[in-house]
């Protein structure tokens, strides 16, 4: 499987955090999910990627190009949704066309207009009196209308009600489906993850805690929930982590099947990506 994205043992440090030694892979054809609390790391990977950030160390490659020395020709054929709008909110969807135009070569204004279009977003309006929701539809729309390779996203369907998050969803799944195309997706909206994803890397306090595909994720993982009898019973090695509650222990395993057949639990719950990151963030070993 051909990569898209490529980062290795991506390092920065400032004076309150660290992020160390980052390794990510996109392939072609899939979304990876990114999961963290906030301040874990997930926007300084990405500003990294976009070469926003400097990193100390470590090497990036977009499209089998270093982002260092490609970084224009690079981003042609990025589509970014930031939390941070490099645009002027006292633009109308008609001057950003306008702007797009001489900023990107394959701008398609066709496009771009059947987005607005498509998203009710009115033409002649600043984006200061646009709702939060209409901000973030005029965003995605100015991310897909120069016919990009690679979606990087963050926090793209933040502020956007189930009908319109719906509809975002659907469009990036369309947008990878000759598998020429891929996206990198952060969000704390991890039931959107569970839709459209196909692997989820989960960073915390700067390093990557895993890689997993999403299917793998939700089948093979479990949260054992007993009493401390019968916690007491389980080997330390045998679990991830445990949280404890008021009345019992939740313990997260990663293996529920090979769980299921050493000890005499009769009931093990198949686990969202949130409660798998909650208990590897506030469980304990």
């Amino acid at each position: 499987m051909e990569n898209i994205l490529e980062i290795n043992n991506l390092c920065k440090k400032y004076e309150s955090f660290e992020l160390q030694n980052v390794n990510l892979c996109v392939p072609k054809g899939m979304i990876m999910g990114l999961i963290g609390e906030n301040g874990a790391g997930k926007t300084t990977t990405i500003k990294s990627i976009l070469n926003i950030i400097k990193a100390d160390s470590g090497n990036i490659k977009v499209f089998n190009l270093d982002i260092k020395d490609n970084d224009e020709e690079i981003k042609e054929d990025i589509g970014v949704v930031l939390d941070d709008c490099f645009l002027s909110e006292y633009l109308t969807p008609l001057d950003i066309n306008k702007i797009m135009k001489n900023i990107y070569k394959k701008w398609d204004e066709q496009i771009y207009f059947k987005y607005i279009d498509s998203f009710k977003l009115p033409k002649n309006k600043i984006s200061k009196d646009f709702s939060n929701g209409m901000k973030m539809k005029l965003k995605i729309a100015v991310a897909l209308s120069h016919h990009p390779k690679l979606l990087i996203l963050d926090e793209p369907t933040s502020g956007l009600d189930p009908v319109a998050r719906s509809e975002i969803l659907d469009i990036f799944q369309e947008f990878i489906q000759d598998e020429e195309h891929a996206i990198l997706v952060s969000s704390h909206i991890t039931t959107d993850l569970e839709h459209i994803a196909d692997y989820i890397t989960f960073i915390n306090e700067g390093k990557i805690v895993f890689t997993r595909p999403k299917d793998e994720l939700l089948e093979n993982y479990g949260i054992v929930k007993c009493g401390e009898k019968e916690f007491n019973t389980i080997e330390k090695n045998d679990y991830i982590k445990y949280k404890k509650n008021r009345y019992e222990y939740e313990i997260l395993v990663e293996n529920k099947v090979e769980f299921k057949k050493k000890y005499d639990i009769e009931v093990i719950d198949k686990p969202t990506i949130e409660e798998i990151m909650l208990i590897y963030i506030k469980g304990v070993k």
